[in-house]
């Protein structure tokens, strides 16, 4: 049987080629999203500055969620804290006194922008600022100059004086706490290595001055002693500091410590595998299904032979499934590499968009390689079985007869696949609709699209057999003698028209529900995050805080009606506890009582805004009710850096799904923030003061002091929209590869269908039939194809689209601009054209005659 298998391949090269593309693209997008689904799960982040520290201390990042039910339907759950768990600096002396022990380097971390010479940042974001004690830890070596021993002396790392064309001995403006100050850079450092933040080493004096968080530090090196070993000394750390919420790190453990936000990109990096990864799956396994079912239909005549001369059913499947194997491993095999690097790649463009942080290490081991083999290897032998069960379960004599005109197509059980997708898809729209939002919404969305896709598939032979109906008058009207022709085509081979359709309509319905279901998201969540926004103008800083005296001198300029200091973070409710509170727990916004009181009065429900003072807080009313309290009730909870705390509630809000958010006082808040302080003022202008002369008077108010910016709303929605547009630009790129991916499939097919056709062509030759009317029929005819597959990918696409849209919006219609679809159309329609007229002019180059004797 393998003899037969491989001879029959080597008569079949379209078929071969095409099925093979097929896998090969599938299993290297699926090895690439597994790549990524390793990743986050495994979440290396390797140690940078703290990489000469055989151990680290630091915070306990997780917090375990209050139990919810009793005995075994009890639920745990663990939460990964916001904010940057701090330790106190007295812990050094418990770490010290372990045996093995030499000494121990606190690490401290703050904001520090070394500003080039526009007065603004060398590079925003990417500046922190530390105490030369802790450069050890890198290690740091100077390359020039001396250390700083005094205030107003830094050291700059190679990589930022090399920015701002910096030497030892220069001067150095730079953005730190309480202002813009000059320093005088007293040498220049460099760890032999690429670093992730920029460093700024400070005097150790000054150091301990400008972080955020007196009498605490972010981490502790621990160096050892000659002869140490490192498990056994950090097995002793760790009893010793066990009550002090410390975990103790080695390895590339370490890197958590240094980089405490990045634990959750593995999460997020775990959601996107996974929502993508499996709509990938999906798309493999249609796009495969779909080429080898063609394949094998073409094939009618061999097959009805085989059958006529004595072939079983089980010979022809194992024939037919020992190819798509050979296809499948071959296809597997060679995907391999190219997925590893599509995976790499990916990774790259996620770090790039600002989504991912950069220090995670990319991994793509083992598994990935088992996974995405499965889904090409499954693909295949799927495809394949259900095209063998078909070609086997004819009897000879009807075979035959079917060679001619295929007309027999909705059996019992495409009947029954076609209405379970429906019932799918519809059950997975609901879900989108009514349950799921934001990110995870195209969890359920891309789904349901490709069932309702899978549905339209398994109808399309009678979809398509409607349609040509439909089109067959304007065809012959407009299209002349090419256009009749066509048409006549099209009435008899309908059949396999649909399988020239069905590419193009998922290539397009999946195109255009990805893409206006993105700008849809965008322009919703722009929308409420607009009509949630109380504030007329903002006033920021350079150097990551306000003074503390800064909002009552905005609250005194003239049109401003009320000020407030802005601070956002993150809690979990403790006691009375949430039911329904997830790993994402309450959104927490510090603010300042004087200044919302006076301006945010239309969000209050009960309770006064004006009494958020001290141990304080303002509950969005549903959440308030969830927790059965009210106005003078206390609650506990847990804030972001793991600080437990008791809360008079003072008032409770009405809030939206983009405002719900729980008030709280700023200087009670922000000293729980990696931040330690306020880095926003929102300002609310008077009735009537236009946004123009608001932010003249502020400015005229402020603009002494340095670093200090005012700005008007807008920029609040342009930062807010930026963060929005980073996690859209991410599902365009995944969506893009499926999307070239259903674009490969719809090529395939179409130019299998057309080489298929040359002994029809040759046909055409023999009774007259020019190279250039043989030409024009066949453009008539994949104008038919695109018309007709464009049209259920439009009905694929608005099954989910206008649903969703007047589920989270005033509007049936999507949001986005018109042109996207128009592209999809015209690509759609151009992939169409060539890829049918191509292969027909090269079938039409050679003579006539043998092209009539040549196998179907």
């Amino acid at each position: 049987m393998l003899t037969l298998v491989v001879r029959t391949l080597r008569y079949r090269t379209g078929g071969f080629i095409a099925t093979l593309v097929s896998v090969f693209v599938g299993t290297a997008v699926m090895l690439a999203c597994g790549g990524l689904m390793e990743t986050g799960i495994r979440t290396v982040i390797p140690p940078q500055r703290l990489a000469a520290a055989p151990i680290v201390v630091a915070g306990n990042q997780s917090y375990d969620l209050p139990t919810v039910g009793h005995g075994e339907d009890a639920d745990h759950e663990t939460a990964t804290l916001s904010e940057r768990v701090r330790l106190g600096e007295g812990l050094a002396s418990t770490i010290s006194g372990v045996p093995g022990v030499a000494h121990v380097v606190p690490d401290v971390s703050f904001h520090a922008e070394v500003l080039g010479d526009q007065g603004g940042p060398s590079v925003p974001g990417t500046q922190a600022g530390h105490s030369w004690v802790s450069a050890e830890l890198a290690p740091y070596r100077l390359t020039e100059g001396a250390a700083p021993i005094r205030e107003g002396e830094v050291v700059l790392d190679s990589a930022t004086a090399a920015r701002i064309g910096a030497h030892a001995g220069g001067k150095a403006d730079i953005a730190v706490r309480g202002g813009v100050h000059s320093y005088r850079i007293t040498g220049i450092a460099d760890a032999g290595r690429r670093m992730a933040t920029d460093a700024v080493f400070f005097s150790p004096a000054e150091a301990g001055g400008l972080r955020s968080a007196a009498g605490q530090v972010d981490a502790f090196g621990v160096q050892l002693a000659p002869g140490a070993d490192v498990a056994a000394v950090s097995a002793q750390i760790a009893t010793a500091v066990r009550d002090q919420r410390a975990v103790t790190l080695t390895g590339d453990a370490r890197g958590s410590a240094e980089f405490a936000r990045a634990a959750g990109d593995g999460e997020l990096l775990i959601i996107l595998a996974a929502v993508f990864g499996g709509l990938a799956a999906q798309v493999a396994m249609f796009v495969v299904a779909s080429t080898l079912t063609l394949s094998v239909q073409q094939r009618r005549r061999e097959v009805a032979m085989l059958r006529a001369i004595g072939a079983t059913p089980r010979q022809l499947s194992r024939m037919i499934t020992g190819e798509a194997m050979i296809i499948g491993a071959l296809g597997t095999a060679l995907a391999i590499l190219p997925g590893v690097l599509l995976g790499d790649w990916l990774f790259g463009r996620l770090t790039g968009f600002g989504v991912i942080q950069p220090v995670l290490k990319f991994e793509q081991g083992f598994y990935p390689v088992v996974a995405a083999a499965v889904v090409g290897l499954g693909s295949a032998w799927g495809a394949a079985f259900v095209a063998a069960r078909y070609a086997g379960r004819t009897r000879p004599v009807e075979a035959m007869r079917e060679t001619a005109i295929p007309t027999r197509w909705l059996t019992p059980t495409r009947l029954w696949l076609g209405v379970s997708s429906l019932i799918g898809a519809a059950a997975l729209a609901y879900l989108t609709i009514t349950v799921v939002d934001g990110p995870l919404a195209a969890s359920t969305a891309g789904p349901a699209v490709t069932l309702v896709a899978t549905a339209v598939a398994l109808f399309a032979p009678g979809l398509t057999k409607l349609l040509v109906a439909v089109l067959r008058r304007p065809i012959r009207a407009f299209g002349g003698l090419p256009g009749y022709l066509a048409s006549l085509n099209a009435r008899a081979r309908w059949m396999p028209m649909a399988g020239a359709v069905t590419p193009i309509m998922l290539a397009t319905g999946l195109a255009i529900f990805m893409l206006y279901f993105q700008t849809t998201q965008v322009a919703v969540a722009e929308k409420q995050y607009s009509d949630s926004l109380l504030a007329d103008a903002v006033v920021t800083s350079a150097t990551g805080d306000l003074p503390p005296d800064l909002v009552a001198k905005v609250q005194q300029a003239p049109g401003v009606a009320g000020a407030s200091a802005f601070v956002t973070s993150k809690g979990y409710n403790e006691k009375p506890s949430d039911a329904t509170q997830d790993e994402d727990g309450v959104d927490l916004t510090g603010v300042t009582a004087e200044g919302v009181a006076k301006a945010w009065g239309s969000i209050v429900a009960s309770g006064q805004l004006d009494a958020l003072h001290g141990n304080t807080i303002a509950l969005p009313a549903d959440l308030a009710q969830r927790l059965g309290v009210g106005v003078g009730a206390k609650i506990a909870m847990r804030l972001g850096d793991g600080s437990p705390i008791t809360l008079d509630v003072v008032a409770t809000l009405r809030t939206t799904a983009a405002s719900a958010s729980a008030l709280m006082p700023a200087d009670t808040l922000a000293p729980h923030t990696a931040a330690g302080a306020a880095d926003r003022i929102l300002v609310m202008a008077q009735p009537g003061t236009a946004e123009g002369d608001l932010l003249t008077s502020l400015r005229s108010r402020v603009g002494d002091l340095d670093g200090v910016q005012v700005a008007g709303r807008e920029a609040l929605t342009k930062a807010f929209l930026a963060e929005v547009q980073a996690n859209a630009w991410v599902n365009y790129l995944i969506v893009g590869l499926l999307l070239v991916y259903a674009a490969i499939s719809m090529v395939n097919t179409l130019v299998m269908a057309t080489a298929d056709r040359r002994r029809e062509f040759g046909l055409q030759r023999l009774i007259g039939s020019t190279r250039g009317q043989v030409m024009r029929m066949m453009a008539m005819e994949a104008g038919v194809v695109a018309a007709i597959g464009v049209f259920l990918g439009t009905l694929v696409a608005a099954s989910m689209l206008i649903p969703f849209s007047a589920a989270v919006s005033d509007s049936l219609f999507p949001s986005g601009p018109l042109w996207i679809y128009l592209v999809i159309l015209g690509l759609a329609v151009v992939l169409t054209v060539v890829a049918t007229c191509a292969p027909t002019w090269f079938t039409l180059r050679t003579r006539p005659s043998p092209s009539t004797l040549a196998p179907e």
